[in-house]
């Protein structure tokens, strides 16, 4: 079970777009627009995204546009603005001839600009399933996209692995009973991914078949 975001693609460019953009829709000047990154990690972090808006110098009255606007900017462009973290299509179609794989996103939207994304980006074939946001009534760090996802590949979220970049994708994961496995070519580093105990860390998605060939971590 493979995150999206920050796990196979690469957002730091698209979060900055985003946010470029929404300061530019509402009129600000002067905003540093790596406030998405640090947007995106907080609300990743289930947070309520306070400390990046007064470290960035958002005034208190326009944080809810400014965040409703970035979400909506963020959904309309990620699909068409992803890049492939470098050989992670390799890496995806070695695992998909051994395991069957399905995609969890914490993307609130629907299923057809994320197929379209991974149509764009040669991913397609790998993927038993796609799992967002829109399918449960909890969100990751909530474990309910897991079991769906178990569920429907008739297997057991037990003996599944969850690979993600987040701290949220590793907190679901343990909840769900899997193991977890995080990568440090997202968001998050690796002492703040330390604080969640997945059991193993690897440097991007490129690691993990070396790992399970030396039965570091059991699927």
């Amino acid at each position: 079970m493979i995150d999206l975001d920050g796990t196979i693609v690469e957002i730091d460019d698209p979060l900055i777009e985003a946010a470029a953009q929404t300061a530019s829709n509402l009129g600000l000047r002067n905003i540093d627009p790596r406030i998405g990154i640090e947007l995106a990690k907080e609300l990743q972090s289930n947070s309520s995204a306070y400390n990046a808006f007064a470290k960035f110098g958002v005034s208190e009255n326009m944080r809810k546009d400014f965040l409703e606007t970035f979400l909506s900017t963020w959904h309309s462009i990620v699909p068409v603005r992803t890049t492939l973290v470098p050989r992670a299509d390799e890496t995806l179609r070695l695992l998909s001839e051994h395991y069957p794989l399905a995609l969890i996103t914490r993307r609130d939207m629907r299923k057809e600009p994320i197929r379209n994304e991974l149509e764009r980006l040669g991913l397609t074939r790998y993927f038993k399933l796609i799992v967002t946001s829109q399918d449960v009534k909890e969100p990751k760090p909530s474990p309910q996209a897991f079991f769906i996802a178990a569920n429907k590949l008739r297997v057991s979220a037990k003996e599944s692995l969850v690979v993600g970049d987040s701290i949220a994708d590793i907190k679901a994961g343990r909840l769900a009973g899997a193991r977890t496995v995080a990568v440090l070519s997202g968001l998050f580093s690796r002492k703040e991914l330390e604080k969640e105990k997945p059991d193993l860390i690897i440097k991007d998605i490129n690691s993990l078949p070396k790992s399970l060939l030396k039965s570091t971590v059991s699927p």
